[in-house]
């Protein structure tokens, strides 16, 4: 069509017009010779083309810039204290960037970059690669559309239409052969009535926008995969290996195949590898799909990202990179039916039901105009295109900008479920209360020393991941305390505490039910004093060795500040039940529920009670989110309508949670369920705007006020703009409550407090 081949000649040549002004400004601009030879190695050199306030455009010389140079740059000037906001131009070897440090410590920076230094800063998947060869296609063809309408004849225009219009009717076709009116259909069935008629010319733009169509929808679906199957990617620092006989925490950069790693209960195994020794039940949900653990044993293979829920196995290391872990996520979003939520769900059956009637409608208007170009018009316009487009990129843009502020949602449904929820449960140790609790006292028995419980304590719970055992490891590396593996095998009692044998003795340490109760452990009569005058404002970790209790660790366990606030936050948000559920004693709950003003509180629960009240709030006709860190929490998560984990805890509640908080601040559960309420709203308008919009159409078209090709342009271009309306951020920063209160926001414009997290560096320009 003329007017589509006009405005994609018009913005193309505008992009070649500023490509010329760049080019051309390159020589005009101010040259900063910052290249320098340190150590054999040549540093870059470049030129600054453009410089306002907090803003810089610099040209690297060098010749053609490659997308890895190009992602090395990039990366490298986002992590530069100072620097806002990058983006680099591989093919002007350009780099806008945005900073708000002094312009000298910029200056500077350039200064010092090299390629091949800092080459590692660079994730193995960054998206430049794919957003080229989708760049590269969409400008074939539309430069093959314009040379083909200015320079080919007639005849051979009508030929090539012809046969482009083979594969559209091959999937018409298919899709009738298997009793399904699918969007195929309609499209097939409006290429054909143009070809019938003669009519090469709409046939041939109906193709063209058809084909920009898909390839706008691939790159868009692909893109938000893309960014956030990085944005899910395992990230694992260090692991724990047996080397010559002792167990040593190593940075996982340093492992080498044939490392035997150690993995217990509750941690992630972050390499692919084989089980050597020992046993494991494995939750392997997020790479095969079972919803079982599956156990093994030695001679079995193991995946990284998966998770050991009971047992201890070592683990032989066959794949360093972990480079598959990328290829599973992304096939996990793509595949899983979890990216769907029930709005979603709804729009998409809505969509192909219309399919029908869209034919009926054509066959209609043709009986009552009896004009075929009138009748044609309805076959033009599609409600499932822009329909089936739109909701999924709004799901997965509002699962990137959640990933942005430190929350990663493992699909759709469950932000609907924290835009319902009605309940929210929260867990105290590590989630009301700081994921770092200290040390504050340790009351010591039977003439033992403090260091020396202490360095036993360490040496126990530095392989479990609780708050709590990370507030002992930290106590002792604070009083520089080294200690040594003296134990044997270590066993970790879920909810209650850990066991082993050190020296020939039994070794307990966990809860008063655990050491007491569970074990039977004993106090020195001489001592029972002493025992009663415990202080009540800690948290107790009993200790015992051979059956007699050595210390007692008093834990201080500070109250997130932002946790009042918060709770108040969700309440005017729409959440009717708040409730803390601890293992913790009862006095400790109380205190820490008073101040945090939660609804309900319940002390001394184990795991399956969690688990019970999640059960019979559903039984009550309520959505229940679960907040929690550790093991004991798993259960719970499970069984809640969207289980949230904190990254800090154990990796069993993180696979097995479907929202994952790396944020250090609570607030980000704010910016969280705004992003869900703000979701479901933008899915709702995207679904009325594209009805009636598209109907307009079809009764534009049947008036004979458009044409065809025309309907079909508008359909198009207001499906493209839907759908890139529903990748932008839903969140607007600025409004915020203030310190202590909380906004209730506007029906459809929910608000972002300004305590919120800001998105986590870098913030790169894409």
């Amino acid at each position: 069509m003329p007017s589509a081949a006009a405005l994609c000649l018009f913005l193309y040549l505008c992009s070649l017009a500023v490509a010329f002004v760049g080019y051309a400004a390159k020589n005009a601009g101010r040259t900063v010779n910052l290249s320098v030879t340190k150590r054999g190695v040549v540093l870059m050199k470049c030129k600054i083309l453009h410089e306002s306030a907090g803003r810089m455009r610099v040209h690297a010389c060098g010749g053609k810039m490659s997308l890895q140079q190009a992602d090395v740059l990039e990366y490298y000037l986002a992590a530069v204290p100072g620097v806002t906001g990058v983006k680099v131009f591989d093919r002007t070897g350009d780099a806008i960037i945005l900073f708000s440090a002094r312009r000298e410590e910029i200056v500077l920076a350039l200064s010092k970059f090299c390629y091949q230094k800092y080459a590692g800063l660079v994730p193995e998947h960054t998206g430049r690669a794919l957003n080229r060869s989708y760049q590269d296609q969409l400008t074939f063809t539309v430069l093959r559309r314009f040379a083909g309408q200015l320079f080919l004849p007639f005849w051979l225009r009508a030929g090539l239409a012809v046969l482009r219009s083979v594969p559209y009717l091959y999937r018409g076709l298919a899709a009738l052969a298997k009793g399904k009116i699918k969007v195929s259909v309609l499209d097939a069935t409006a290429i054909t009535v143009s070809l019938l008629r003669g009519d090469f010319g709409t046939a041939s733009s109906v193709m063209f926008l058809l084909k920009i169509g898909e390839i706008l929808e691939e790159w868009t679906h692909k893109k938000s995969v893309d960014d956030l199957a990085r944005a899910m990617s395992l990230n694992v620092k260090k692991v724990w290996l047996r080397r010559n006989g002792q167990e040593c925490l190593v940075p996982i950069t340093e492992v080498l195949r044939g490392d035997c790693m150690i993995i217990r209960t509750g941690n992630m195994i972050p390499l692919d590898g084989k089980v050597q020794t020992g046993e494991a039940t494995v939750n392997q949900a997020s790479i095969t799909g079972e919803s079982l653990p599956v156990l093994k044993r030695p001679g079995n293979p193991v995946y990284a990202g998966t998770v050991v829920e009971e047992g201890e196995c070592t683990v032989s290391v066959e794949q360093t990179s972990g480079s598959g872990r990328y290829d599973k996520i992304v096939k996990m979003i793509e595949d899983s039916e979890k990216l769907k939520s029930t709005v979603e769900d709804k729009a998409s059956h809505l969509a192909d039901k219309l399919v029908p009637y869209s034919l009926g409608g054509t066959v209609l208007a043709y009986l009552l105009t009896q004009n075929p170009v009138r009748a044609l018009s309805v076959l033009m316009v599609d409600f499932s295109c822009a329909l089936k487009l739109s909701m999924p990129l709004a799901v997965l843009s509002a699962m990137r900008e959640s990933s942005r502020y430190g929350i990663s949602v493992k699909g759709g449904r469950f932000l609907e479920a924290v835009a319902g929820a009605n309940t929210i449960v929260f867990d105290k140790t590590g989630t009301l209360t700081r994921a770092c609790p200290r040390v504050a006292k340790i009351v010591t028995f039977n003439g033992e020393q403090e260091n020396d419980v202490l360095c036993l304590a360490a040496c126990l719970e530095e392989h479990y991941p609780h708050s709590i055992a990370n507030a002992v490891v930290q106590e002792a590396k604070n009083r520089q305390l080294h200690h040594e593996e003296r134990h044997s095998k270590v066993e970790y009692v879920v909810a209650h505490g850990i066991s082993s044998i050190v020296d020939e003795k039994k070794v307990v340490i966990g809860s008063y039910h655990f050491v007491f109760e569970d074990e039977g452990c004993k106090i020195n009569a001489a001592e029972q004093e002493k025992f009663n005058a415990l202080p009540n404002e800690f948290s107790h970790l009993y200790i015992a060795v051979s059956g007699v209790l050595s210390a007692v660790i008093c834990i201080e366990d500070p109250l997130r500040e932002e946790a009042p606030a918060v709770v108040r936050a969700l309440k005017a948000l729409g959440v009717q039940k708040t409730v803390m559920m601890t293992g913790d004693s009862e006095r400790t709950a109380r205190a820490v529920a008073k101040a945090v003003g939660v609804d309900e509180y319940h002390a001394e629960v184990l795991p399956e009670d969690k688990a019970e009240f999640v059960r019979l709030e559903h039984l009550a006709g309520r959505r229940v989110i679960m907040i929690g860190d550790g093991v004991n929490d798993s259960p719970a998560l499970s069984q809640a309508d969207a289980g949230i984990a904190m990254a800090d805890g154990a990796a069993i509640a993180r696979e097995i949670a479907d929202i994952t908080i790396s944020a250090e601040d609570l607030r980000a559960l704010v910016a969280l369920k705004q992003i869900g309420d703000a979701l479901m709203v933008r899915i709702h308008q995207n679904y009325r705007f594209i009805i009636s919009f598209n109907f307009m159409l079809i009764v534009l078209g049947v008036a004979g006020v458009l044409l065809p090709a025309t309907s079909a342009l508008l359909h198009n271009v207001s499906t493209v703009g839907v759908s890139l309306k529903s990748m932008t951020d839903l969140l607007k920063e600025g409004a915020a409550p203030k310190s202590g209160q909380a906004d209730r926001p506007a029906a459809g414009s929910p608000k972002v407090p300004t305590a919120l997290p800001q998105p986590q560096k870098p913030l790169l320009l894409k």
